[in-house]
């Protein structure tokens, strides 16, 4: 008896696990930080899809965001892809260094750390 509840258990893990997957969906946090690794607020964030989208400043795939207090920004419902990220504050900004964040884990909140110079 103690064996069938056991194997119930673990079962009732794995459904409701892999339920829970299906609800999450593929998302972007990206925290900024100077080059003394201190975090910045204010900081407009967009993502592209392309490198040539990145380079022109056109045809961003969600509105532009600003860090938070943490330096952060959340930009929901993408796709598990590469993507081009521009970070600009007054002179600052990521160009050279940090524009492209590698193919995003479906189904998670993939984080990445960006530092602006």
């Amino acid at each position: 008896m103690r064996k069938y509840y056991l194997l119930v258990g673990l079962l009732a893990v794995l459904v409701l696990n892999t339920s829970y997957q299906g609800f999450l969906k593929t998302s972007l946090e990206i925290t900024i930080r100077d080059r003394l690794g201190n975090i910045v607020e204010g900081v407009k964030v967009k993502i592209y899809n392309t490198y040539d989208d990145f380079n022109k400043d056109t045809n961003f795939i969600q509105e532009p965001q600003q860090t938070n207090a943490k330096g952060k920004v959340l930009f929901k419902n993408l796709e598990a892809k590469p993507y081009y990220i521009s970070a600009v504050k007054d002179d600052n900004n990521n160009y050279g260094d940090g524009e492209m964040v590698d193919k995003l884990i479906a189904n998670r909140k993939n984080k990445v750390t960006i530092i602006i110079r």
